[in-house]
């Protein structure tokens, strides 16, 4: 069960973290080969939000998985603890990005008449767009840095943890 249980992690967060990294290609791809920053955004926007939901479900499979090893007591490094603090974190900037800087980068881009790039600085709207854009940068960022903390520290374990025979 342990086994199974440190599989599911790691493949749980190589999933996200593996989506976060990904995502920076297309979106620099994206922004570097279509024809409009316009038509880039539009990609962007829908591959983060589905990077968003792989990352949601994935922290919760993380999550869910390490505390049943911390529960059961099949793994109780100190690690673990620092994994979940962590993992929780990921989870809460991920909300945030999804359910407060994408919706609002929405209303201002609609504001903007759905095409951010034919406005200027000093439109209101324009100006909170591009604050919100380096936030959501900054944000996944860090999910980004989190996720590879978490990554690195997954592989931590006790040499003296109770591991069943193999019958």
């Amino acid at each position: 069960m342990l086994t199974v249980l440190r599989i599911l992690r790691t493949y749980a967060l190589a999933a996200w973290v593996g989506g976060l990294a990904f995502f920076i290609v297309v979106a620099a791809i994206a922004f570097s080969t279509l024809p409009t920053p316009f038509l880039a955004g539009q990609i962007v926007r829908g591959s983060l939000i589905a990077i968003h939901r792989i990352g949601l479900g994935a922290g919760l499979i993380y999550l869910l998985a390490t505390l049943v090893m911390l529960a059961t007591r099949r793994d109780g490094h100190p690690t673990r603890v620092a994994e979940v603090v962590l993992a929780a974190v990921m989870l809460t900037l991920t909300m945030y990005s999804q359910m407060s800087i994408i919706p609002r980068m929405d209303t201002d881009r609609n504001a903007l008449g759905g095409d951010v790039t034919k406005s200027s600085p000093g439109v209101p709207a324009y100006d909170d767009f591009q604050k919100l854009h380096v936030r959501s940068t900054r944000v996944e960022g860090a999910v980004l840095i989190l996720g590879l903390i978490v990554l690195a520290l997954g592989p931590i374990h006790g040499r003296n943890e109770y591991i069943p025979p193999i019958l």
